[in-house]
């Protein structure tokens, strides 16, 4: 146990990117954060599909999507899948997941989206320029594959959101596509190319170079399992630990999908609901893409990266505690297939993570209003390593006290 003298200043709950991402600049500021978390460093965030998508504004609950939750229910082999017996529990989150699709929601959220991710691609380049490592970016865009001109039309109020908060999207016929991908099937024909949009060649890597920094730069990382936090009145004093409590003077919550539960003695509810993603990753693949691809038929990110090539999606909302379900990782290799028909899949090797999703799209970041000593850093969904550099930033210069110019509100725990 450590005495109040020994403490550190502020305590980061969970070692995922985002909360790496977060002591980075709190360490670069001189306030020696401790950063605990139950795994290995980063290991939360290794599976990610490595997508850096300032662009991607527009919330999971677009309009029209209550038509689509029979279909995510009842097919197994969907998308977006609920097992049967999650449905109860499921419930009231679908249902708030629905109400944000309504229009004035929709712009929004788009609208707080787009201030959070500004800048995106460029914070994530100054972490890595600090910890020279810079080839752990690429930047060559990303490309949204369709099949035809009817397909793409379906995703025309995404798109059009996207255009209206000023993303670039140059629009490829069948010819434009296969010069810059010549291996991906010909059934596509139409694709939607965001050329300033990046990602990571390694999101384990990145994750293990973040938190070096932090250590590099005076903070520290530590294996441990928080359990609660401790209180005084209406300020939250430090952690209790698998080892004892920790005090300290401020503490950020970003333990991902695990947050809701540690806010819950708090008086907090806060529909945190985890969307289970796999990947499959395949060592010798035979083909290579020069950047990341999502068919939209598919719903899946097809990336490149220094261990080979990783196809990663399909959403399971089944809890955290289920264990992983190999068949919908398997799914991912057909969903492979339909784009590259000669992919060789020998030696893929399956992965599942938690996406910590709340039902507007929007993650909670910022102090609570009626708690003292405690910040948040959670909830960012699909976009936990395009969003974990940007929060970092904002969260850390207000910590410090440099009041950025930014809106916290619309990122409100007590929003719900």
């Amino acid at each position: 146990m450590e005495s109040a003298l020994e403490s550190p200043r502020i305590v980061v709950i969970g070692g995922g990117i985002v909360g790496l991402c977060v002591a980075w600049h709190l360490a670069k500021r001189g306030l020696k954060p401790l950063v605990l978390d139950a795994q290995k460093p980063g290991a939360a965030s290794s599976g990610n599909a490595g997508a850096i998508s300032h662009g991607s504004v527009a919330p999971l609950a677009m309009p029209g999507i209550l038509k689509q939750v029979p279909g995510m229910m009842m097919d197994p082999k969907g998308a977006l899948h609920i097992p049967v017996r999650y449905w109860l529990k499921a419930a009231p989150w679908l249902l708030r997941f629905v109400a944000s699709a309504r229009t004035e929601k929709v712009e929004a959220a788009a609208d707080a989206l787009a201030a959070l991710f500004f800048g995106t691609l460029d914070r994530h380049k100054e972490i890595l320029a600090a910890e020279g490592a810079p080839e752990l970016i690429r930047e060559a865009g990303q490309l949204y594959l369709y099949r035809d001109d009817a397909q793409m039309a379906k995703d025309k109020a995404g798109l059009d959101l996207r255009r209206r908060h000023g993303l670039q999207i140059e629009v490829l016929d069948r010819a434009a596509l296969a010069a810059l991908e010549p291996a991906v099937s010909p059934v596509y024909t139409r694709a939607a190319y965001l050329r300033d949009h990046g990602s990571s060649v390694n999101p384990a890597r990145f994750a293990e170079v973040v938190a070096r920094g932090v250590q590099r730069q005076g903070g520290e990382v530590r294996a441990a399992e928080v359990r609660a936090l401790r209180t005084d009145g209406r300020r939250v004093t430090g952690v209790e630990t698998a080892d004892g409590f920790i005090p300290s003077d401020q503490v950020v919550l970003a333990a991902g999908a695990w947050s809701a539960r540690l806010l819950a003695p708090l008086g907090l509810k806060v529909p945190l609901e985890t969307q289970r993603g796999y990947h499959m990753m395949l060592p010798d693949p035979g083909v290579m893409p020069g950047r990341v691809l999502s068919p939209a038929d598919r719903k899946v990110f097809i990336s490149p990266m220094e261990e080979g090539l990783r196809v990663a999606g399909s959403v399971e909302i089944a809890g955290l505690d289920a264990p992983p379900n190999e068949a919908r990782a398997e799914l991912l290799l057909g969903d492979l297939k339909a784009v590259f028909p000669d992919v060789n899949t020998s030696g893929a090797k399956s992965w599942m993570g938690h996406r910590p999703c709340l039902p507007d799209s929007l993650p909670v970041v910022g102090p609570l209003r009626d708690w003292q000593g405690i910040w948040c850093a959670f909830g960012h969904g699909h976009l936990g390593l395009t969003g974990s550099a940007p929060t970092g930033a904002l969260l850390g210069a207000a910590i410090a006290g440099e009041r950025p110019n930014f809106d916290f509100a619309p990122f409100a725990a007590e929003r719900f």
